[in-house]
């Protein structure tokens, strides 16, 4: 693919700073820039790195005690840097998050590391990638991923403090050799010396999440038609997007970690297969693929065992697979619940066992759960305005046993399904 023209920024960007080059210049002394690279001094190193435990509700005495012998400017940065450390422990991990540095958008829209992992991994897989462009790189954490994996990485973003953050932790991780950090916009980056791209469109402006993909920066159309210029490419957008929306060319991926949906892919070029649909689920890593939106389950009446789909399964559209793995059927045609009469396990489901049914009935479930000695009660919904936090409180719980019940839909009825979880196949 050879140079595109300029679409849209890829990013949040100040229109009075500068985003042509790769370093920065002599930037606003009292801004944020700056006062990211006087952490990068050793002076501001060594005082970020006793800010490792510090406790944020001991704040006001933190900054007080270091300012006695800090720059009051140097110990603001230092501090808001160790929060955001510590928040980047669930995405990063404790040994990187401590090493790398942050943005309070970098810590909110960055890969999780397993994730970042898993793509880095297909690219490996799909042979032949030893370079990728990534496109609106953000804080880095793909590029790592990436460079992790053996393959030499150009990391774009226009912002100027996103692209010297991408480029300290490229650093601090050792990866630096790997690692290229430009800052530019991304529509003006030749990537044809680039076996791959890899491009994550900004999903969050002023005002929040962005819904609209041609409302990202840069747009959904952009973005794909540069994945289209590639050999192969990955295009990260939101997990939310529909079905009809994704292109004829493209593999997607919805991909969950510990039972969340993180986002979804789409694949473009050699070693991936245009047209189909993959739910990943991590840390497993196992994946459920179809070749096309599969035919409908079939609906019946609730069995002894209840599977609740992974969210990556059901936003693939992948239900209609598990259902024919476990031999079972819905049980409602709306409501991504799946019955069976035999146990069933998968990395796929979280299984049940379900011991009373009832149509819905606030009193009658109390009574039953009373009856029980149920002390600690597990709330799920689908296809019911019922909030769990409401229906708890109104039952006014006490004993010693534990009890799952699902507030949903059977038959298009609502339906209370009180069980307990399997401990696997029998």
């Amino acid at each position: 693919m050879g140079r595109v023209n300029a679409l849209a920024p890829n990013g949040p960007h100040d229109p009075g700073r500068p985003n042509d080059t790769d370093r920065p210049g002599s930037p606003d002394p009292s801004g944020p820039l700056a006062a990211f690279l006087a952490l990068r001094t050793p002076e501001g190193a060594e005082l970020l790195a006793g800010l490792r435990s510090y406790d944020p509700a001991q704040e006001l005495a933190t900054a007080t005690r270091l300012r006695r012998s800090h720059p009051a400017h140097l110990v603001s940065a230092a501090l808001g840097q160790a929060r955001l450390r510590q928040r980047a422990v669930a995405k990063f991990g404790a040994e990187d998050a401590y090493r790398m540095f942050f943005t309070p958008n970098g810590v909110e829209q960055a890969t999780r590391t397993s994730v970042a992992a898993r793509r880095a991994q297909r690219f490996v897989a799909a042979g032949g990638v030893r370079s990728v462009a990534d496109l609106c790189c953000g804080i880095g954490g793909d590029a790592i991923a990436l460079a992790r994996a053996g393959i030499r990485v150009l990391a774009v973003d226009r912002d100027p403090l996103t692209a010297e953050v991408a480029r300290a932790n490229a650093a601090a991780l050792g990866l630096d050799g790997l690692i290229e950090v430009r800052c530019a916009d991304v529509t003006d980056i030749d990537t044809s010396p680039y076996d791959a791209v890899f491009v994550d469109p900004a999903r969050r402006g002023g005002r929040g999440r962005i819904f609209d993909p041609e409302a990202y920066s840069p747009p959904l159309s952009w973005a794909v038609g540069a994945a289209l210029g590639a050999p192969r490419a990955a295009l990260k957008i939101a997990p939310g997007i529909p079905h009809e929306a994704i292109p004829e060319r493209a593999e997607a991926e919805w991909i969950s970690d510990g039972g969340n949906v993180k986002e979804a892919v789409l694949w473009f070029g050699e070693g991936f297969a245009a047209g189909s649909y993959r739910a990943t689920v991590l840390p497993d890593g196992a994946s459920l693929w179809s070749a096309g939106p599969p035919p409908a389950p079939p609906v019946g009446p609730v069995g002894r065992y209840l599977y609740e789909p992974d969210g990556a399964v059901i936003r693939a559209g992948l239900v209609a697979d598990v259902v024919a793995r476990c031999r079972g059927r819905l049980i409602d045609e709306t409501i991504a619940y799946v019955t069976g009469d035999e146990p069933y396990a998968s990395p796929y489901t979280s299984g049940y066992e379900i011991t009373d049914r009832m149509p819905f009935n606030m009193k009658k479930l109390k009574a039953l759960l009373r009856e029980r000695e149920v002390g600690v009660l597990t709330v799920k919904k689908r296809g019911s305005a019922v909030e769990p936090e409401e229906l708890r409180r109104r039952m006014k719980l006490h004993g010693p046993n534990s009890a799952t019940v699902f507030l949903t839909r059977v038959a298009g009825a609502p339906t209370m399904l009180i069980g307990r979880p399997m401990a696997g196949p029998a």
